[in-house]
């Protein structure tokens, strides 16, 4: 059981391209990305961050590569890890090549600083031979000096008018099979510039709020900005940038998707903020659940709710729910229904077991 969305968002209809196995755009899912921070070089801990980051959820994963021996490491990397690598390169075009020769399934490279046309023409063959996507990365702080002297400032028009002179080189070259961003760390500035360049083209765009901050303060502002952006079916592909643990990222580009309806994984929890008519600890007891449900990828809704007054409207909506009820006990729902009390100190056992169970339903 799930909540009918009050409003289906319609997608803005755009090209599909190819990062690895992951198709970006058109009626494909929305993926999830997120970007390693160890060092490249050290090719053990970045694989060990690229697993834990493929575990939270995510599709897609970006590796800095700033110097040769980066880009080579590459090779070793990709050979131990279940989801693409997109490259990021800034400033070396060999880089890039390098990137695209060693496996990496796409390049994120910012045109505005990495060198004359020339350099970008030998980057776009290395990944045409190598069946390698880009990303076009306009970003607010990097944008070109005639463009900057021209806006006195980095503005919408100004992001877009970088991403569609970028986006003519590669198309002057006949390569199609790319995505686009137009970041800013201001909201305001980077929901102005995506949506002035998706009325203009049509290729995928990836999303984000670049440089967004801490854990709490970026998740405020990517939810902000890239809700308002997803809300008008603009988006293909997201990141969250965060000064935190990548996965983090992940777990908060997943929960903006699932808050929306546009993509579904493992529980979503509906509780409540408690209040002294709780009959049972409901922070903690989400808390506890959240971690003991970690490892369910299936989507299933499951409703906490301390007492009964919301406790039995929003359990009629959910997979499995428990409403707070009087001495202890609590009415357990399964699939909307009434099914029967159950004690407080068995609360956690008790809804582990049923969203294990829903989920082996489901799955098979």
């Amino acid at each position: 059981m799930s909540l009918r969305p009050f409003r289906d968002i319609k997608r803005r209809k755009t090209k599909v391209i190819n990062v690895g196995n992951v198709k970006i755009g058109g009626d494909n899912p929305i993926s999830v990305q997120s970007m390693t921070n160890t060092l490249t070089t050290d090719v053990k801990a970045t694989i060990k961050q690229i697993d834990d980051i493929t575990e939270e959820g995510a599709d897609i994963v970006r590796v800095s590569c700033p110097d040769e021996d980066s880009s080579k490491a590459l090779k070793e990397i990709i050979k131990h890890v279940s989801i693409p690598v997109v490259a990021d390169i800034h400033f070396h075009y060999k880089r890039a090549i390098e990137a695209a020769e060693n496996g990496a399934s796409c390049l994120r490279i910012n045109p505005g600083n990495i060198g004359d046309e020339t350099k970008i023409h030998e980057v776009l063959k290395a990944a045409k031979n190598n069946n390698c996507s880009i990303r076009i990365g306009i970003n607010a702080g990097s944008l070109e000096k005639d463009i900057l002297e021209e806006f006195k400032e980095p503005c919408p028009e100004a992001l877009v008018k970088s991403a569609l002179r970028n986006i003519k080189i590669l198309e002057d070259k006949d390569f199609l099979n790319f995505k686009i961003s137009v970041k800013s760390s201001d909201v305001f500035l980077s929901i102005a510039a995506y949506r002035q360049l998706s009325k203009v083209i049509d290729y995928p765009l990836h999303l984000g709020i670049t440089e967004a901050g801490s854990f709490v303060s970026g998740s405020i502002k990517s939810s902000i900005g890239l809700g308002s952006l997803l809300m008008d079916g603009i988006g293909d592909t997201i990141r969250i940038s965060l000064s935190d643990n990548p996965t983090q990222e992940v777990k908060i580009g997943n929960e903006i998707l699932k808050s929306l309806n546009l993509r579904n994984r493992g529980v979503k929890i509906i509780s409540c903020p408690s209040c002294a008519r709780q009959a049972f600890q409901v922070i903690d007891t989400v808390k506890i659940l959240e971690e003991k449900l970690a490892h369910i990828k299936t989507p299933i809704t499951l409703s906490i709710i301390g007492c009964v007054v919301n406790g039995p409207g929003e359990a009629a909506m959910t997979d499995i729910g428990i409403t707070g009820g009087g001495k202890g006990n609590n009415m357990l729902y399964l699939s909307g229904v009434q099914n029967e009390k159950v004690l407080t100190d068995d609360i956690i056992n008790r809804v582990v077991s049923e969203v294990e169970k829903k989920a082996s339903e489901l799955e098979n």
